[in-house]
């Protein structure tokens, strides 16, 4: 039998995808600090997810 081929798989594979809606104000922050910061806007909602961790009471 041949070896498996293919991409191998992620230990955290991103499987949730959201569409989200953004006012023309939120669409400017988010572009401006993709900019700023040199990621693309998945990247940035990612850190903005991870800094809403720290607010989460348990």
């Amino acid at each position: 039998m041949s070896p498996r081929t293919g991409r191998p798989k992620i230990e955290n594979p991103m499987k949730e995808r959201i569409t989200v809606r953004l006012n023309d104000e939120s669409a400017q922050v988010l572009k401006a600090y993709c900019q700023q910061k040199n990621v693309d806007k998945a990247e940035a909602i990612r850190h903005g997810i991870d800094k809403l961790r720290s607010e989460i009471k348990k």
